[in-house]
């Protein structure tokens, strides 16, 4: 590999290198103790010193030097992992380089010339390779060579990042570098002779996690379902953590039934990830959770800057975020000061005189006539450009509507402290401002706290989660969804009118068809618009509550910001962002309430009642009015809210709780406590009850420093556990469904299953002609819930892996035929239970299910499919006997389809008879079974007389239905075997003639019996454990060097 030129010493005063070759500018040159017969402590001692010494892991043994006649000073130019690598730079510089060099009469500029070809020689690797990606790419380049030089995978394998760190085995730690690619973690270390190798795939990960051994504090644990790995002393383990986080957890999004979770289109393609994208999509998804836009916005600019604060009188520092459609300011602190304008509002962005008291000021006008100024802005002309384009190309279509006229008078009648309320929030928005734009801090807060008054409940509810800026930029999408979503029917609308009498039935506005109606087609709407959610339980009481503050359209929009925004993935098919949110409330309660944790060890029964505190936010376990109150802070604080307020009810039930005796005392005392939350003050005396706004303040109070950034790294974690969860799941319906067919062990079933779906694996991890990824997803019913398929080339390197007899050149024919066997949907995929099933048949099958599987490898329509694939005869038509012309293609889909019909009825029928060329090309694959065999000439002789006996009858029976003059066959397989022969490009006389000889299944298996050494040879036991073993250890390596052989011969 060529090296960007190094400057060294040529006197090294450990003698570490030795000279090999050397001419009049360049030296090749071995490193002590490389390929020394004798001196193997001394190349152990080397190889310690650069694993602990060099930040770049172990050295390369070879190098080449170039250096200046007479100077001291020299150049790393190269270096090679191997003799042939280094040569073959040694050879081009001799032959292409040094002559060149000869010419100059000045040395120095003769060295600088090489250096200038070398660093050409560079550039133009790097514009085509992984580095150009990445930010320092010389240094890069370096860093993937070694990577792609320890474990061999094939260049479609983008590395990401790599660290230095140590890997803890036991109480040994391994001085070594850890690697994070798109598909895989790998570790390597070369410490006193000992190589260490460690290579992780992220599907394997359950978990990642930060734990302390002993006077080590900051160690990453990494889980699998086999064992842990502990890595540590990084430098910035932070940095590491969130990296592995982000890689695991887009692999497995992309790579595992995710149940409809979105992933961002920048990271569906592994080969573009780097670092700074990541980092990039980590700081973007923060922005959006922590002001609730939509998931569509992208980032385009973060700087530092002052927001003028007039409540405050000062210039508040922060950050300023501008995506796509809005500018947001977050204060240093989170949650102290934030601002959310979207650019629809903005009417002008202009930059005033710069002062030593306001350097760089920005002045943002609204529609609303205010305005905002920015200072400290670095990039400020930059800033103002973007801005100003993506104003100009924005087009308004509707204002954000305000005012008390245009409200929809509340159905909630609630006088405490009415009036109190109303003039505090009128009195807040002449101080920080009315709508989207206005200033949050804590002040306002504490007034959602207390209760939102109802006349203003509608109007913050939009305002807080911006849904009125969606609602003013499609004035007339929810008509056009009504329109479109009547008469419609489907699951959907299904579930919908089940439920519709079940939302809220004690109020007066559901008790008739007018509120009916109107949820109705607020449901129906949004199960048209998003189809991939459709109706979820739960959305019904949510669009219910939401109805009774807000105009039919505006429920609406409300709805679709909650299910889209701020409770992403919750009404996904598996309500995966719940699950994620339940286990971050878990690990929640162990670090905020360990004393409830510590007494209760299994807190999965907390988990399950607090699941309806998430999916229903709180709506269906809290008196109606208190749950209202959860509502206003949820609008306001998002799912964070929620998360704080069942940290407060486990809190404040902590005594109880801690005395329960078992799961359904612990229950009953948080149920009894939901129902006994009142919002009156008069209510909460006598009766022991306790006031919502109590138990909000009590949960700001102690759980207040939660922030965003905290929960979105722990749901980046958890998110981890629940989809691996999922899968261990799929495997287990999978195996229960499989195991009655076959008589495997649940061990090597188990195993068997791990290996089909690494195959799997393999074609996305490297997707290309080898081993494609199907395109269309797989749609899998309840009765068959697999996962995985493999096609047909996944299938061959399966058969080659496991297969218990290997048939030399002719494994390829075989494992083909199988395949096509096997595909009896037609849709050229095999699934597990197919799989299962054949493996089953060659290991535990009996002798004559053994001969009955290779005999069907021979007939139609397992030997002549493949056969017309490969011809490509699929403008061959034959006449059906109605006279219709149809392909031979679609007569061999129609004998599958038969085929499967027959024998899901038990009615299969009695296998083809073999014709004489047929029976040739079972014989062959015999053969070739037997070569290395301990007892191959014995097992040669049996075939051999075997085939004998079966010619002589088959010739017999010729005969003898010559001279009955006719076929002895039925049309139909008469039909079937000159058709197959014709396809396969046989004359025709010649394929009469194989149409006569024919031979059945049953005389071929009578004749192999009479041979023991063939039938010891098919019973002989093979153990599948060892061979799926051996397996393991193969299949990745020879797939992957199998994709960077073919990358380099092209």
């Amino acid at each position: 590999m060529w090296l960007t030129p190094d400057e060294v010493s040529l006197k090294s005063a450990l003698k570490l290198w030795v000279t090999e070759k050397t001419n009049d500018y360049f030296l090749l040159q071995r490193r002590r103790g490389h390929g020394d017969t004798g001196g193997k402590i001394t190349g152990m001692l080397v190889g310690a010193l650069d694993t602990v010494l060099d930040s770049n892991a172990r050295m390369a043994p070879f190098r080449i030097l170039l250096k200046v006649p007479g100077s001291q000073v020299s150049w790393v130019i190269a270096s090679g992992a191997t003799a042939e690598e280094v040569q073959k730079h040694w050879r081009w510089l001799d032959q292409n380089l040094l002559p060149y060099m000869a010419v100059f009469e000045n040395k120095q500029d003769a060295a600088s010339f090489a250096q200038g070809k070398v660093k050409g020689l560079i550039a133009e690797e790097v514009l085509g390779g992984q580095a150009a990606l990445e930010d320092d790419p010389v240094r890069f380049r370096e860093v993937l060579a070694r990577f792609t030089q320890h474990f061999a995978l094939p260049p479609q394998e983008k590395l990401v990042a790599q660290y230095t760190c140590c890997c803890w085995k036991g109480h040994v730690p391994r001085q070594g570098v850890l690697y994070l690619s798109a598909n895989h973690l790998a570790f390597y270390s070369f410490l006193l002779g000992k190589e260490v190798k460690l290579l992780i795939p992220w599907v394997e990960i359950t978990g990642l996690e930060r734990v302390s051994l002993g006077l080590l504090t900051d160690v990453i644990r990494v889980r699998t379902r086999h064992r842990q790995r502990d890595f540590s002393m990084f430098l910035d383990v932070d940095e590491v953590m969130t990296v592995m986080g982000q890689l695991a957890d887009v692999a497995l999004r992309r790579l595992l039934d995710a149940g409809g979770l979105e992933l961002n289109p920048t990271l569906q393609q592994p080969t573009s990830l780097t670092k700074r994208i990541l980092e990039h999509q980590a700081l973007c998804q923060y922005v959006l959770s922590l002001f609730g836009l939509p998931r569509s916005e992208g980032l385009r600019e973060v700087l530092s800057c002052s927001v003028w604060t007039p409540h405050a009188r000062c210039h508040t520092p922060g950050k300023l975020y501008a995506t796509d459609n809005y500018v947001a300011f977050s204060s240093r602190q989170e949650g102290h000061c934030s601002l959310l304008i979207p650019l629809a509002e903005v009417l002008s962005i202009e930059k005033a005189e710069s002062t030593s008291a306001l350097p760089n000021p920005v002045i943002i006008s609204v529609k609303s006539k205010r305005a905002f100024q920015l200072i400290e802005l670095a990039q400020r002309d930059e800033l103002l450009d973007s801005l100003g384009e993506r104003l100009r190309t924005l087009h308004w279509r509707q204002a954000v509507a305000h005012g008390q006229s245009q409200r929809k008078k509340s159905l909630v009648h609630d006088d405490c402290h009415k009036q109190t309320k109303e003039r505090l929030w009128e009195d807040h928005f002449a101080e920080f401002g009315r709508g989207v734009h206005m200033f949050r801090t804590d002040k306002i807060r504490k007034l959602v706290s207390m209760g939102i008054p109802e006349c203003l409940r509608g109007e913050l509810w939009l305002t807080f989660s911006d849904a009125c800026s969606s609602l003013a930029g499609n004035p007339d999408y929810y008509a056009d969804m009504v329109e479109q979503s009547l008469g419609q029917a489907s699951i959907a609308t299904e579930e919908i009118e089940r439920d519709l009498h079940r939302s809220l039935p004690e109020h007066t506005a559901f008790q008739n068809e007018t509120g009916i109606a109107a949820l109705r087609r607020v449901l129906t709407a949004y199960a048209h618009r998003n189809p991939n959610i459709g109706y979820c339980q739960s959305m019904n009481i949510l669009a219910s509550v939401l109805l009774l503050y807000t105009r039919e359209e505006e429920a609406f929009w409300l709805l679709v910001t909650v299910c889209e925004r701020m409770l992403p993935d919750y009404f996904n098919r598996r309500v995966i962002g719940a699950q994620v949110d339940q286990s971050v409330f878990e690990e929640l309660i162990q670090e905020r309430l360990p004393h409830i944790a510590d007494h209760i060890t299994d807190l999965s029964p907390l988990a399950s009642v607090s699941l309806s505190w998430f999916l229903t936010l709180f709506l269906s376990v809290l008196p109606f009015h208190s749950a209202i109150y959860v509502l206003d802070c949820f609008f306001y604080h998002g799912i964070k809210a929620i998360f704080q307020l069942g940290l407060a009810v486990l809190d404040a039930n902590a005594t109880e709780l801690c005395a329960s005796t078992d799961d359904g005392q612990a229950l009953m005392t948080l149920t009894r406590y939901d129902k006994e939350l009142c919002v009156c003050a008069e209510e909460a005396g006598p009766a022991g009850h306790t006031h919502i706004t109590d138990l909000i303040n009590d949960a700001y109070e102690k759980f207040g420093d939660l922030t965003v950034r905290q929960l979105e790294m722990m749901r980046c974690r958890h998110r981890i556990q629940v989809l691996q969860g999922h899968e261990d799941t799929t495997k287990e319906n999978t195996l229960r469904l499989v195991s009655p067919d076959v008589s495997l062990s649940q061990e090597d079933l188990s195993s068997l299953y791990d290996l089909f779906k690494t195959e799997h694996f393999i074609s996305l991890y490297w997707g290309d002609v080898v081993c494609p990824a199907p395109v269309v997803p797989r749609v899998r019913s309840r009765a068959c819930p697999e996962q995985y398929h493999v096609d047909r080339a996944q299938f061959k390197s399966l058969y080659q892996l496991l297969a218990p007899w290997h048939c030399g050149p002719h494994t390829d024919t075989v494992a083909q035929r199988t395949f096509y066997l096997l595909n009896e949907d037609g849709d050229s995929h095999v699934s597990f239970t197919k799989f299962a099933q054949w493996i089953d048949t060659l290991y535990n099958g009996e002798l004559n299910e053994k001969v009955r599987l290779l005999y069907r490898l021979h007939i139609p329509p397992a030997a002549y499919l493949r056969v017309l694939r490969e011809l490509d005869l699929t403008d061959f038509n034959c006449v059906c006997p109605s006279g219709e012309r149809k392909s031979y293609e679609d007569q061999l889909k129609q004998m599958l389809n038969d085929f499967a019909k027959e024998k899901e009825k038990g009615l299969e029928k009695s296998l083809l008879h073999m014709n004489q060329r047929e029976f040739v090309q079972f014989c062959k694959t015999f053969c070739s079974m037997f070569h290395g065999d301990c007892s191959e000439n014995e097992l040669f002789q049996a075939i051999a007389m075997v085939t004998s006996l079966v010619l002589q009858i088959g010739e017999a029976r010729h005969k003898g239905r010559t001279s009955e003059a006719g076929l002895n066959v039925t049309q139909e397989e008469g039909e079937s075997v000159q058709q197959a022969a014709s396809c396969s490009g046989e004359g025709s006389s010649e394929a009469q003639v194989e149409g006569d000889w024919t031979v059945s299944f049953e005389q071929i298996l009578a004749s192999l019996l009479t041979e023991q050494v063939l039938v010891n040879f098919l019973e002989r036991p093979v153990d599948l454990s060892v061979k799926i073993s051996t397996a393991k250890e193969r299949q990745y390596q020879e797939r992957a060097g199998l994709l960077a052989f073919q990358h380099k011969t092209r």
